[in-house]
């Protein structure tokens, strides 16, 4: 059977993509996790980043779908935030860029926006 391709992501998902991609640090961490899944404080040494910092680096890539978290016990009844990066694909071409925009939220184009001033 062949394999339908991933539909086209609406101009909301397209830029909390790009802005969660459009970070080194967070394109480190997506490759790190390429590697394996990890937890924060394990991810943190790894890739050489402050817990706090890789944690908001974490939500963003989260909140964009393109790594997810899950909440598991350790043996000793610790609770660790494991990290694995979610299968995604993006194809930018003038075509996409176009539909996606004509989706645009205001309130997330604002949101962009201002996001982007920081």
């Amino acid at each position: 059977m062949p394999e339908v391709p991933p539909p086209a992501p609406t101009g909301d998902e397209l830029l909390k993509a790009l802005a969660a991609l459009g970070n080194p640090h967070r394109m480190r961490i997506v490759a790190a996790l390429m590697e394996s899944r990890n937890y924060v404080s394990a991810l943190a040494r790894e890739i050489g980043m402050g817990r706090p910092l890789l944690h908001m680096h974490l939500q963003r890539l989260e909140a964009a779908g393109l790594v997810v978290g899950t909440l598991e016990l350790s043996e000793d009844g610790k609770a660790m935030k494991y990290f694995d990066v979610t299968p995604f694909f993006f194809e930018l071409t003038p075509h996409v860029i176009a539909r996606a925009a004509a989706t645009i939220t205001a309130t997330d184009a604002d949101r962009t926006a201002k996001e982007e001033a920081k």
